[in-house]
């Protein structure tokens, strides 16, 4: 039955590849460049929303299109844009006339929340290097959202920048005006009198209609964006100034939470302080330097709790404002191509910012009670970012994290224990573009050096972690509908020779494994070291989809002291083959489907991953609803991590369905639905199910609800491994599994509350629950195999012990009777944030922050829904609050 579908598949999208090249031959559309002129403004512009200025009453510009609903036709409603100047700023001006203005959808929103009403983007590329650039939007209540821009078009709305606007609704539709200071755009100063070249673009959000209009157009076929602005001329003659502002802040906080008997750490109350300073100074028109002391998160919103049962380590992504913040700089090996897929593939990050004041990594062995550090405190952290020379798009950080140490108390006397060392991490990103960005080369550099002097961490820690890369493009035709790109780096650290075998036996690593020749474990060693890189051929344009890649991390490679890494030992490749449709087909808008082979196999030349076939399949219907389908059929492979540096396991074939329902965003009511099955021939056994209603009661406030329920059966879940001699079959250790029975049961409360676009209030909610249970204990029998011995089978006998809470397990092979811990656990969070925010000035800030955590763990192994929300409600936590000023100085 695979078979048939898969052939079937096959035959559709070759049919509608011999479509693709029919209708590419027939595509006629040419881009022809518009032009824009500024006109230096003679009387002050106030912006009030209501273009009464005389700058405003020429003509401007005008004749948008239609992206969507009705592609290439021409706007149902009229816009009309002008653009202006001073010393200082630009302004930007627009009417967006409407036949029914009382329809316009006019809701409040916080910054850069980019809700389901009308708008009004005007986009700039100062640089005129047609790949990067900013956008600023702005809706019918003044409520705005900003982003930088990069690679042609993608978009990075971390960025925010200082610029005032007014939008108002009258009888013809309704108005919008910008003033955006020059010395928050980037670009190259010229000398006086001369005009400067900029790209333009304005597009038009009509909500009701799910109307979408640009002015200067392209069909979406045609890949690119920044590179089919307007031009922009007439600005000439300014001398802005130099960006220089200075932000302090002061924050207090305290904890109430409950005490703990003879603890004199847990009181159940604790106050602190803090204070810090932001900087932001242009060393150049094209050249920031951000510069953070002691910088405070207290106003970001807590990690969602999860429950990890594999041995990679968990991401989290960054929600630090100083580290968010033009973070698309730092990325590393993605340009070129308008998309990136990753079948079984986890890209490699040489910069993952969270390794930048996370919690302390070392601890103290002592019978007393310990206070730990929550966090690692940043002292000081610095970013260079901008362009240099002849367009090298540059960005440099370094930041300096203290000391920090366990507080000790044994009987009433004190001690410290180090727990983290004084370190310092720095990173180094360049490229550059040539030939209006046919081409790019760049490289990427980090470094973490530890001042390690505690004995322990010295045995715990690199004491030095290097990386470098390189990345880059070219298109391989004039119209850059194909593109390679590609990027290759290495890594090295170093450490004692304790600290370099641990690493060796760790997660990704596993130099140990018995089954391969190799690798081994070099005692000796005081450094490792290794490399990755990925290479891959996308098309850019039209109907048939085409992708391919190559990629492989070797088994030393190791990122995890400034980056993230998935995965080690291994060598990827995929091929893609698809076809889109945007052409209008009786109640269907949009279609695509994929279709994607993918293979892993690690260094040694043994198959560890293997989809045969993965399908992708995606409707969007008239009506403004969204399906998505997706299924994978694996055949038999091995897997190389589930003995955890063990011999590899043969994995038994298994299928798996994805499916996503997304229903109109314009309404008050917004359902999205989720689910995913997956089967095998093992026993194996994943289902979920997920849903998100939203609910918007008013132009001001949104409410979402997203419950989720997971089910897991695995019935060669990793417990542990035990060494035995007797086992040779094994190499000398019994490799310990268990069937587990997991389920997970959660909800996101998301609540948005905005009084207006500067006085906000957000709340977020996770209680979150789960559960499992183990049975069928046995050991793995013979690698390469999926076969096992099953304790309590045969002479073996297996018996809990309920007093110590873990079981007895005699192997009954002449080995040595073992204890087994009891891996059964009920894992309850509740986990929040509620933020208040109020921009009482351009650029300063008041925060008022609630966070409340706690967690229980009774009942390990038994699920029952209202005992275990009951334990979660009345679980000890703690409840904290915050209070932060800000004040932004613009000298």
């Amino acid at each position: 039955m695979k078979r048939i579908i898969a052939l079937i598949l096959i035959l559709l999208l070759f049919t509608a590849f011999q479509y693709s090249k029919k209708s590419d031959d027939k595509e006629k559309w040419v881009w022809k460049q518009k032009s824009v002129k500024a006109e230096r403004v003679t009387d002050k512009v106030i912006v009030d929303g209501k273009l009464d200025e005389s700058i405003w009453k020429r003509e401007g510009v005008s004749g948008f299109t239609q992206d969507d609903p009705e592609e290439g036709n021409p706007a149902t409603e009229k816009t009309e844009v002008w653009l202006a100047y001073d010393d200082n700023a630009i302004y930007v001006a627009a009417r967006l006339y409407d036949s029914e203005p009382d329809k316009i959808i006019s809701l409040l929103a916080r910054r850069d929340s980019f809700v389901d009403a009308d708008y009004f983007l005007f986009y700039v590329d100062p640089y005129y290097d047609k790949r990067s650039g900013f956008k600023f939007a702005v809706n019918p209540t003044s409520s705005i959202a900003d982003w930088s821009i990069f690679n042609d078009g993608w978009d990075d709305n971390s960025w925010d920048g200082i610029w005032e606007s007014k939008a108002r609704i009258d009888e013809k539709g309704w108005s919008v005006e910008m003033r955006i200071p020059f010395d928050q755009l980037r670009f190259k100063k010229k000398n006086n009198g001369e005009e400067y070249t900029w790209g333009v673009n304005f597009r038009r959000y009509i909500r009701r209609k799910n109307e979408r209009v640009t002015y200067s157009w392209k069909p979406k076929t045609i890949s690119g964006d920044v590179s089919h602005y307007a031009k922009l001329n007439g600005i000439k003659g300014i001398n802005p100034k130099r960006l220089f502002e200075i932000v302090p802040y002061t924050a207090g906080k305290v904890d109430f939470g409950n005490a703990e008997e003879d603890n004199p750490f847990v009181t159940g109350e604790t106050w602190g302080g803090n204070a810090g300073v932001d900087i932001k100074y242009g060393l150049k028109s094209n050249l920031t330097l951000d510069l953070a002391i002691n910088p405070d998160f207290g106003q970001v919103e807590v990690d969602p709790a999860v429950i990890n049962l594999s041995a990679a380590e968990s991401y989290y992504s960054e929600r630090r404002p100083f580290f968010i913040e033009g973070a698309h700089i730092f990325r590393f090996g993605s340009g070129g191509a308008n998309s990136n897929i990753g079948a079984n593939w986890g890209n490699p990050r040489f910069f993952y910012s969270r390794r930048i004041g996370r919690p302390p990594q070392g601890y103290v062995e002592t019978e007393g009670y310990v206070k730990y550090p929550e966090w690692t405190s940043i002292l000081t952290a610095a970013k260079i970012s901008g362009k240099l020379g002849k367009g090298w798009n540059i960005g440099v950080m370094s930041a300096f994290t203290e000391k920090e140490y366990a507080e000790v108390d044994i009987n009433g006397d004190r001690s410290k224990g180090e727990v983290e060392p004084f370190s310092n991490y720095t990173i180094l990103r360049a490229h550059k573009e040539f030939n209006e960005g046919r081409q790019g080369l760049g490289f990427i550099a980090t470094s973490v050096l530890r001042d390690l002097k505690d004995i322990n961490l010295k045995d715990m820690l690199n004491n030095k972690a290097f990386s470098f890369g390189v990345d880059g493009w070219t298109f391989l035709d004039k119209k850059k509908k194909w593109v390679v790109t590609g990027w290759m780096g290495g890594t090295q650290v170093s450490g004692t020779k304790e600290r370099i075998t641990d690493l060796q036996y760790s997660y990704p690593h596993y130099y140990q494994r018995p089954d391969v020749d190799y690798l081994g474990i070099d005692e000796d060693a005081t450094s490792l070291s290794g490399y990755s890189g990925r290479f891959m051929l996308h098309k850019q344009e039209g109907n048939f989809m085409f992708n391919a890649a190559l990629g492989f991390i070797t088994p030393g490679f190791d990122a995890r002291d400034m980056g993230f890494q998935w995965d080690g030992d291994v060598i990827n490749g995929h091929v893609l083959l698809g076809y889109r449709s945007f052409k209008k087909w009786k109640f269907i808008k949009f279609w695509d489907a994929l279709l994607i082979t993918q293979r892993n196999y690690d260094f040694g030349g043994n198959k560890v991953g293997d989809q045969r076939f993965i399908f992708i399949g995606d409707i969007e219907f008239t009506n403004f609803w969204h399906l998505y389908f997706q299924m994978s059929s694996n055949p038999a492979q091995m897997d190389k991590y589930r003995t955890r540096g063990g011999p590899m396991m043969l994995v038994q074939p298994y299928t798996w369905y994805d499916f996503g329902l997304f229903s109109d965003r314009r309404k008050p009511v917004v359902l999205r639905l989720g689910g995913h099955f997956l089967t095998s021939d093992w026993g194996r056994v994943r289902r979920s199910a997920s849903a998100t209603i939203e609910w918007k009661p008013g132009t001001n406030i949104s409410l979402s609800l997203s419950p989720r329920y997971d089910y897991n059966y695995n019935n060669s879940q990793w417990v542990d491994n035990i060494d035995d001699p007797v086992l040779t079959e094994t190499y000398g250790t019994r490799y310990i599994f268990g069937d587990l029975s997991q389920k997970t049961l959660s909800c996101s409360i998301r609540l948005n509350w905005i009084f207006s676009p500067k006085v906000s209030l957000q709340a977020y909610l996770q209680p979150f629950i789960s559960v499992g249970a183990y049975k069928g204990f046995k050991e793995f029998a013979t690698p390469g195999t999926y076969d096992f011995n099953t304790y309590g089978t045969g002479s073996s006998s297996i018996d809990y012990i309920e007093a110590d809470d873990e079981y007895s397990v005699n192997p009954g092979d002449g080995g040595d009777p073992f204890s087994l811990y009891n891996p059964d656990f009920n894992y309850k969070s509740l986990r929040g944030t509620v933020v208040f925010r109020w921009e009482y000035k351009l650029g300063s800030a008041l925060y008022f922050v609630w966070t409340q955590n706690r967690a229980d763990f009774g009942n390990p192994g038994d699920l029952s829904f209202g005992r275990d929300m009951s334990d979660m409600l009345s679980a000890p936590g703690d409840n904290i609050f915050m209070l932060k000023f800000t004040y932004r100085f613009k000298m």
